[in-house]
C-alpha cells in the first residue's frame, strides 16, 4: 500500500486503516493493538460486544459497525460504537439517533451506498442518497462523516474504473454540501490500489492483517 501512496504522490497521513476483526479472538486483536493498531471494523454485534468490553481498558482504540444493521440491534451499536458505516435507510438513522446515549458524542456515521444499481448489497438506491443525507445531518447524536462503497470488482479495468469514479463523484458533491464530511471508506484487501486512487481515506483490510 505504501508503494502505491508513493508512486501516486498520495497523502500517508490521512489514511487510515480499519481492521477488520471479525471472527478473530480477544488474544490476536490485543496483539494488533500492541502492534499499532487504532481501528477495529466489526460485523456481528453479539460478537463484537463482548470484544469491546473485553477490551475496554484500551481507551485509544475505536470501533466500528460495518455490519449489515437490523433495527433491534441498533440499541447495542449505538451504545457501544464510535462509528456505524452502514446506513442503508432513513429508519435505521432513527433508531441510532434515539438510541445513542446523551452523555457519549455524536456517533460518526456513513452512509453504505451503491454506485450501480446492479449492485445489491442492503444498500440504498442513489437517487435517495441525498434525502438520506440530509435527514443524518439534522439529528443531533448523529454526525454525518461520509460514505461507505462495496463495488463489485469486474474484471472488465474501464467498467472497474467507471465505478471508483462514480463513486468518488458521489463523496465530493456530499463533501461540498456538509462541512461535517470528509470520509471515503471505500477499499479491501482485493482492491487497495483502485480505492486510494479515487481518494479513499478509510480501507477496510482483514486477512492482510491478521493472516500473516
Amino acid at each position: 500500500m505504501q508503494d502505491i501512496i508513493k508512486d501516486n504522490n498520495l497523502p500517508l497521513k490521512k489514511i487510515k486503516i480499519i481492521a477488520v476483526s471479525k471472527n478473530q479472538n480477544i488474544n490476536i486483536i490485543e496483539q494488533a493493538i500492541l502492534s499499532g493498531i487504532n481501528n477495529f471494523g466489526e460485523n456481528y454485534l453479539q460478537e463484537s460486544i463482548v470484544k469491546i468490553k473485553k477490551l475496554q481498558k484500551y481507551k485509544h482504540i475505536t470501533w466500528h459497525f460495518i455490519g449489515k444493521i437490523q433495527s433491534n440491534k441498533t440499541k447495542k451499536i449505538a451504545q457501544n460504537f464510535s462509528w456505524c458505516q452502514t446506513i442503508d435507510r432513513e429508519k435505521i438513522a432513527i433508531l441510532l439517533n434515539k438510541f445513542r446515549p446523551k452523555n457519549l458524542f455524536p456517533i460518526n456515521v456513513l452512509i453504505q451506498i451503491n454506485n450501480c444499481k446492479e449492485l445489491t448489497k442492503n444498500n440504498i438506491d442513489i437517487d435517495q442518497f441525498q434525502k438520506l443525507a440530509k435527514v443524518i445531518s439534522l439529528m443531533p447524536n448523529l454526525n454525518l462523516r461520509g460514505i461507505m462503497a462495496m463495488p463489485l470488482i469486474k474484471k472488465n479495468i474501464i467498467e472497474n474504473n467507471i465505478q471508483y469514479e462514480k463513486i468518488k463523484a458521489i463523496f465530493n458533491q456530499l463533501k461540498r454540501k456538509y462541512s461535517s464530511v470528509d470520509t471515503l471508506s471505500l477499499g479491501t484487501s482485493l482492491d487497495i490500489k483502485e480505492s486510494l486512487l479515487a481518494t479513499s481515506n478509510m480501507i477496510r483490510i482483514g486477512r492482510d492483517i491478521f493472516n500473516k
